[in-house]
Formats: C-alpha cells, structure tokens, sequence
C-alpha cells in the first residue's frame, strides 16, 4: 500500500469548489480544492501527460473528488486497482460514459453506465469517479489497493458532506451527526 496522500483534513474549513451529480436527482459528490495539485503522480507520469496530450487538452488541477470516498484526481494516474476490488462498484471510469476534460466533471451530471472494470479505462487520461459514494460500504479495499495512495475513505466524513448539501441535523441529546431523506 502506497503512503497517502490525501491529508486527513482536506476538507476542513473549505467549502465545495463544484459537485458532480447522479442523473437519480438524488446522490452526488463533492470536489473539493486542490489537494497534491502540479505535485500528484498524475503529473510525473508521462502515459498521463501523453494520452493529454492526445486529447489535445492541457493539463489542470482537479482536486479531490468525493469526501467519504476521496480521490485526488491529481494524483490518479488511473492503474485501476480499486475498480478490481470493490466489492458495490462505487467507482467507474468517468470518460467511458462522457468523454470529456476532467475539469469539465465539476457540475456535470452523469447516469453511472461509465466502465468499471481495471482494463476498460479509455486511456490514463481517465479518472477513477467515485459515482456512487452513497453505496460505499467503508470495506477500504480501494484504499490499500491504490498504488498512488490517491483515495481516503473515511466514514466519519459524512457530516462534512451534509453540510455542504445542506441536510446536516445535529440531534438534540446525542451530540451525533444525522441527515434527513
């Protein structure tokens, strides 16, 4: 397991920069600022750089994708290791469903057909989207697997993502987090 490198706290005293939606209307997930930025492994990679390059697009920094499924984007090279073992497929590749610059992810809408499988990714390009962050089940296979060290998975951070959607209640009595449906 690769060290990570996404800091514990890196959405404290930070709001949202965008949020990528669910076409259920229902679920989505945070992307919050720039974590590893030009430092990730995205940027050293040069079958990152190049299939950029063949897309014709630049380079930019994406920040964290996800908050109780955190992955730097900037960091993702795509190896694909967390697609092989988890076990509720909360990831896919985002350009197998829209082929699209990553930056152009933030407040855009997706149904959640993109591939997810290791080998289906479209090129290194692609990024591991946590699209379905609400089926997670906290097992943090795809953490220990992730060669780049790219994703956090942390329960305890669902209050955080309340509160940035606006359905955070603090229950009276029991100094817990709870959320409406």
């Amino acid at each position: 397991m690769a060290d990570l490198v996404i800091a514990e706290d890196f959405f404290h005293d930070k709001e949202p920069v965008g949020k990528t939606s669910h076409s259920d209307g229902e679920n989505k997930h945070f992307i919050w600022p720039v974590n590893t930025g030009k430092n990730g492994a995205a940027w050293s990679d040069d079958e990152v750089k190049a299939a950029y390059e063949a897309h014709g697009e630049e380079m930019v920094e994406l920040g964290v994708h996800g908050t109780t499924v955190a992955v730097d984007w900037d960091s993702c090279t795509a190896e694909g290791s967390c697609f092989g073992v988890c076990p509720v497929q909360t990831f896919q590749w985002y350009r197998t469903e829209q082929d699209i610059p990553a930056a152009d992810c933030k407040d855009a809408t997706f149904e959640g057909t993109g591939l997810t499988e290791a080998e289906e990714r479209l090129d290194k390009s692609d990024k591991s989207q946590p699209i379905r962050e609400h089926d997670c089940t906290v097992c943090m296979a795809c953490q220990e697997a992730c060669p780049r060290g790219a994703i956090l998975i942390d329960q305890a951070n669902l209050e955080f993502h309340e509160k940035a959607d606006g359905t955070f209640v603090k229950m009276e009595g029991s100094g817990g987090p709870h959320s409406h449906d």
